[in-house]
């Protein structure tokens, strides 16, 4: 898309620093999921969420987390229709990223999250989790899930480090 700053798969990792984390995102209306992976980017860790307030609090704090965890880039989950067409929150998601990548010089890209709500959900259920303890849980953890499968397929690629 034009003006969109997100990279492809391939510039994204071209662009991403050795050595650094990657820090994953689930961008919902009122809270930012935060998904962090380890050294060897192989694995996702739910991190923590963000109470959304506006746009320039919100990136400010999402950035000094990632300069506190030396991130190296941004994976962030794009909310696709499941027809793989983009409704109004991918274009919330896309207006997110345009906006942020005026604040950062970290790489952006886009995975997309279709199910990952809807897994992580199911498996707390599964777990027996409170709703309480879901609610908070969920967002992280779909930050987690979308980072993972971000992971996994560069270890596919022969990329995990």
């Amino acid at each position: 898309m034009a003006n969109d700053p997100a990279l492809a798969l391939d510039d994204f990792i071209a662009a991403l620093p050795p050595g650094r984390r990657l820090i994953g995102l689930d961008l919902g209306t009122k809270t930012i999921g935060l998904a962090l992976s380890d050294l060897g980017r192989g694995i996702a860790t739910p991190m923590e969420t963000i109470r959304r307030k506006k746009f320039t609090p919100d990136a400010e704090k999402l950035l000094e987390i990632c300069a506190k965890q030396d991130v190296g880039g941004i994976v962030l989950g794009l909310p696709l229709n499941m027809d793989g067409s983009e409704g109004p929150r991918a274009q919330a998601t896309r207006a997110f990223a345009r906006n942020l990548s005026q604040m950062t010089e970290l790489p952006i890209t886009y995975w997309d999250e279709r199910l990952s709500t809807a897994a992580v959900t199911r498996t707390l259920l599964e777990a027996d989790s409170s709703r309480a303890k879901r609610a908070e849980a969920v967002d992280k953890m779909a930050a987690a899930f979308i980072l993972q499968g971000f992971l996994d397929r560069l270890g596919f690629m022969g990329l995990d480090s």
